[in-house]
């Protein structure tokens, strides 16, 4: 699924991980947080959160610059909702901020939150540069022909090497079928050697309830 990434803008994005303790709780915050601290959050692109089946919560915030990221990090309103939220996680939440990242499908992500189903893998690159861009205009092609069911994408590279890769789908059911399209040898000859880059330990978190947020 996660083949397809073309860098479109430079932004940042906070990469949130916990384990939580509700799930409707949490969902109930996120749309507090829609409510009440995005109206004022200046570069604020949008979010995709979600908890997965097994309890771990995954959010991925936008902007369009870190300077827009941590200006909103300093907000009190910001401050007041991590406070109300904190309790929601079992342990600490990690927050990795990106500004090595590539988008596909759409520019800085409009269009995602049509989005009925996103896959998350987290791995690591091993040559960065060896995937830089991950997609040839080929192979984008390609993917667009045969893969209707996927909107888009999101790849963001931590600071430690470690990646997130986001994958927008129009249902679960559709990236399931989507997955066993016969791709043409070229494609999968590009793929295969995009993924030897990559750790082999991948772990795919799927939200079948996505939160998908935009201004």
């Amino acid at each position: 699924m996660f083949g397809q990434w073309r860098a479109k803008h430079a932004m940042c994005v906070q990469v949130a991980k916990g384990r939580a303790r509700d799930a409707a709780a949490l969902r109930e915050a996120t749309d507090r947080w829609y409510q009440e601290v995005a109206p004022g959050a200046r570069g604020w692109l949008g979010s995709t959160c979600g908890v997965t089946d097994d309890g771990v919560y995954l959010g991925l915030t936008r902007f369009a610059s870190p300077k827009a990221a941590r200006r909103n990090d300093g907000r009190r309103e910001q401050a007041h909702w991590w406070d109300q939220t904190r309790g929601l996680f079992e342990g600490v939440v990690t927050v990795v901020e990106c500004t090595d990242v590539e988008t596909f499908g759409a520019s800085d992500g409009e269009g995602f939150d049509r989005a009925g189903f996103v896959q998350i893998l987290q791995t690591r690159v091993r040559d960065r540069e060896a995937v830089r861009p991950f997609v040839p205009e080929e192979a984008e092609r390609t993917l667009a022909k045969l893969r209707p069911d996927m909107l888009g994408g999101m790849f963001c590279v931590h600071p430690d090497g470690i990646c997130t890769g986001v994958a927008y789908f129009t249902s679960r059911e559709a990236a399931r079928e989507g997955e066993r399209t016969k791709m043409p040898p070229d494609y999968m000859a590009w793929r295969d050697e995009q993924m030897a880059h990559f750790d082999e330990d991948a772990v795919f978190y799927d939200l079948r309830d996505c939160w998908l947020l935009s201004p």
